[in-house]
């Protein structure tokens, strides 16, 4: 039952509610059954969705960001093969979503809806937290505190900046987003918290499902290409997961024609097969892969394991978006459009020097977000290298320049992050 008030992603609901109640609230993307974390099961439920893989049954399980009353869902996907890109008979179609190719895709989780603000703004809090701790790190003193104070320092102390962070930043921390230089243009088209966080650069994004992997405990991170395609489509042929009729679209989608110039609370418009919200419209995707017209083409027709079909980025941009948004035409919604990122004409507006490697400023970017993956198996080391980290010098200069000059915030994301920034607030009241 789908109840009509719209509550937005940060509420708090009474702990006997969130564990016991049957509830979907529109915009807030939780299932219709209890909202406790379970991720594979023994036996199928004997409802709602389920895939087989060894050692049981993957479900959809809700997460809830510690620290915060910010929850979202992850709907469970099948592994498989698929024919990505489009037909030539599609209509619409681009040169670029050609010669259609067979993928093979592993089972996975897939964010049931678009990252919101109530979500990235957990993330986005992070930079005065982590600077509150290098500070009352810096001032510490040997001093004659009492035992739980020294033992919160202790806390603090394992995730602030230091000289280890300093020598290896890009493998035992996370860098948070700075604060906006003008709030009032990123969240010009929506800045609910049950509204899909936009403006967001691919570092910002990669950093965002470091961080969220880190407090959580579970490998997150953005889909490759085909994984997003593979989700989309939700085991369908057709140019949407709906069918060809673009007539139905806005059924399923916000798009130019109904989108009113601004972002939509996440699940309000029908999902695909697999449960999966927003996949076409509101906001556009960032994927992993960078842009190239002639991938296809590259990987040949047959058969291509999924880790193999990967673009893995060696410059800034094009990337590949996908999806479709508010801003764009029915057609860039379908299955198999791709869109490329353009990274300098996103930042026009930007004042800053080196321009920030965490924000956009322009149009379509305004229009861009983020979606979460988690693959079944665990990341090795030298994936979670490769999907959580700035994967272009520039960047990696950028961000250091950043942290050299105190202009960025930096420290270490694990279990234990939400305690210190706990004790960090309570020692800073002292």
């Amino acid at each position: 039952m789908i109840r009509s008030l719209q509550i937005c992603k940060s509420t708090r609901f009474p702990a006997a509610i969130a564990v016991a109640a049957h509830l979907f609230v529109a915009g807030i993307c939780i299932a219709d059954e209890p909202l406790v974390k379970r991720e594979i099961v023994a036996q199928p439920p004997a409802t709602g969705r389920s895939v087989k893989v060894d050692g049981g049954y993957m479900v959809p399980y809700v997460e809830k960001i510690p620290g915060t009353d910010v929850m979202f869902e992850m709907i469970p996907v099948p592994g498989g093969e698929f024919l990505m890109g489009s037909p030539d008979s599609e209509a619409d179609r681009s040169k670029d979503e050609g010669p259609q190719v067979r993928i093979k895709v592993e089972p996975f989780w897939m964010g049931k809806c678009e990252v919101t603000w109530g979500e990235y703004r957990s993330f986005m809090a992070m930079y005065d937290a982590f600077k509150k701790m290098q500070r009352l790190t810096a001032n510490a003193k040997a001093s004659n505190a009492d035992g739980p104070t020294e033992k919160d320092l202790r806390l603090i102390k394992m995730h602030a900046w230091n000289d280890k962070l300093a020598a290896d930043w890009n493998v035992d921390a996370v860098t948070s987003p700075t604060p906006l230089y003008d709030s009032s243009f990123t969240y010009g088209v929506g800045e609910q918290p049950n509204q899909p966080a936009v403006t967001i650069t691919p570092y910002a994004a990669r950093q965002y499902t470091k961080w969220l992997s880190g407090v959580l405990g579970n490998n997150y991170r953005l889909p490759t290409e085909a994984e997003w395609e593979y989700a989309a489509r939700a085991g369908t042929k057709t140019a949407w997961s709906f069918g060809d009729d673009p007539k139905q679209l806005e059924d399923y989608a916000w798009i130019d024609s109904n989108g009113d110039s601004k972002t939509h609370p996440v699940g309000t418009k029908k999902p695909n097969p697999w449960g999966l919200y927003d996949m076409h419209g509101n906001v556009a995707e960032w994927t992993l892969d960078q842009y190239f017209p002639d991938t296809y083409a590259k990987l040949g027709s047959g058969g291509v394991d999924e880790n193999k079909a990967v673009q893995w980025p060696t410059k800034l941009f094009p990337r590949v978006v996908r999806g479709g948004s508010w801003l764009e035409p029915a057609a860039m919604s379908r299955s198999a459009a791709r869109h490329p990122s353009e990274d300098r004409e996103w930042k026009l507006s930007d004042p800053n020097i080196p321009l920030s490697p965490w924000w956009f400023t322009e149009e379509p970017a305004t229009a861009v977000g983020l979606r979460v993956m988690r693959p079944l198996k665990p990341l090795t080391p030298e994936e979670k290298k490769r999907v959580w980290e700035a994967d272009v010098e520039d960047v990696r200069e950028d961000v250091k320049d950043r942290l050299r000059e105190g202009r960025g915030a930096i420290g270490v994301a694990d279990q234990s992050l939400p305690a210190a920034v706990e004790a960090a607030e309570k020692l800073d009241k002292q």
